[in-house]
């Protein structure tokens, strides 16, 4: 025992303070991943008046310009990111997605927002693929849940910062003269400042450190992309991980753009009012959802690894029906308490789905795996999902007028279940797909750099 500890302590890059450090950095990188993804939604009614759009256009705007851009070119960065250095791509992509972020406040139509969305997409796909693989390198096995349950947190507090911050300034809260432009520049500029400090603090670790007797070389090859499709489709799991997750996605990040909009129009909150609500329940409902999700995958997944797939899936059971008590709630008090309970729910998926992704693949292969998860998630989650419950409301509006987005979000939300029926298939071979690396072999403590390569 004493050996095991030793190495385990030798395969800690820097220590278990320093990993907390990157942990916080990576979290900080993530949040404002989101929190420039999400700012749009509390200011959409605004740039919706300005530019005379429909609910149809700006789902495109919130949707497909982000998301086309966003999803495809994460699979050659993901690539890049099994060969060269994670830290240099994560900083260069926060730079990218910061400044065109702060572009977003510099336009003077829709056309041009729209273009602007597209590079902020560009930016943000090389923030997440190279991020999971950092982390597997930096926890072992049976800690990966937590740690990506605590590095998904940024998309609640993330989201919940860019819905506050957004309506405060746009509304000229915290500054006269201030309006939905200033927003997207501060909190652009803000993403800029944080990019060199995440680059000179944050060492690269070495590849695989804890997932085989002995670390993943340096001169090592990474697999090509076809290599990893092949080898991924003989995993069943993964693709039923995967199109389960994008189904929740479709709803999750359809709710998290549209639900401001739904408070103006369904309850008559002012701008300040819906970014303080929304806001404390993504940031209250999403922490405890992600965090759950983490601790119980972790806790269950050491018996059975189909808990990973399980423990969400159940979970979205529960996240329809609270949802459409939610939004069929009589008065904005009752509606307010219930949505706490589905953002949870829905966001329990994160750390078990995760952790299980970094397990279907080896080491090498990881980077790569992510960015197909990530092109099929978000293609669907954020360019279809967004767009297709403003398509939604657009053609209910004849019917419903401004309750239109009501009955969007409500036929939206049968996803959920459909989610839970493809986790439930994906449990069934979790098991006989995991890849089962002799992990706990011990390893000679001089074997064991702590950095794999050149800054």
């Amino acid at each position: 025992m004493a050996s095991e500890k030793t190495v385990d302590e030798g395969r800690q890059s820097g220590g278990a303070g320093y990993r907390t450090y990157v942990m916080v950095l990576l979290f900080l990188v993530y949040t404002f991943n989101f929190l420039d993804r999400q700012i749009i939604s509390i200011l959409g009614e605004p740039i919706k008046n300005e530019f005379d759009l429909t609910d149809e256009q700006l789902g495109a705007l919130g949707g497909f310009a982000f998301a086309f851009l966003y999803s495809t070119f994460g699979v050659p960065i993901a690539w890049l990111a099994d060969r060269w250095s994670r830290t240099w791509i994560m900083a260069i992509s926060l730079t990218l997605w910061s400044a065109f972020t702060a572009v977003s406040g510099l336009v003077q139509n829709y056309t041009q927002l729209f273009l602007a969305r597209m590079g902020v997409g560009i930016g943000e796909a090389g923030g997440v693929a190279p991020a999971y693989s950092i982390i597997a390198d930096y926890f072992p096995p049976d800690q990966r849940g937590r740690a990506l349950a605590f590095y998904s947190l940024g998309i609640p507090v993330g989201s919940a910062f860019g819905v506050i911050a957004g309506a405060l300034i746009a509304s000229g809260a915290i500054g006269d003269g201030l309006d939905w432009r200033a927003a997207f520049i501060i909190v652009g500029v803000a993403g800029v400042i944080l990019a060199p400090i995440f680059r000179l603090t944050v060492k690269e670790p070495k590849r695989g450190v804890y997932d085989a007797p002995r670390p993943v070389s340096e001169g090592t090859k990474a697999p090509g992309l076809p290599t990893v499709l092949g080898f991924l489709s003989k995993k069943p799991s993964f693709w039923f991980l995967v199109l389960g997750a994008s189904c929740s996605s479709m709803m999750g990040y359809g709710i998290f753009f549209w639900i401001p909009s739904f408070l103006a129009r369904s309850y008559g909150l002012g701008l300040v009012d819906r970014g303080w609500l929304f806001g404390g329940i993504l940031f209250v409902g999403g922490c405890i959802g992600i965090l759950m999700g983490g601790v119980l995958g972790d806790r269950l997944g050491k018996a059975k690894k189909s808990a990973y797939a399980k423990v969400p899936a159940f979970a979205f059971l529960l996240t329809f029906p609270f949802y459409v008590a939610a939004v069929l709630a009589p008065n904005i008090y009752i509606a307010s308490v219930l949505f706490l309970v589905p953002t949870a729910l829905g966001l329990m998926w994160l750390g078990p789905v995760l952790s299980a992704f970094q397990h279907l693949v080896r080491p090498s292969m990881r980077a790569t795996a992510s960015s197909i998860f990530l092109l099929i998630n978000n293609l669907l989650g954020i360019g279809v999902g967004v767009y297709v419950l403003g398509k939604l409301s657009t053609m209910l509006e004849p019917t419903f007028g401004e309750e239109s987005l009501r009955y969007s979000i409500l036929l939206g939300s049968l996803l959920y279940i459909v989610a839970a029926i493809l986790f439930f298939v994906a449990a069934r071979t979790l098991e006989r797909d995991w890849e089962k690396d002799p992990d706990t072999v011990p390893v000679p403590q001089a074997e064991l750099p702590t950095e794999a390569e050149p800054s």
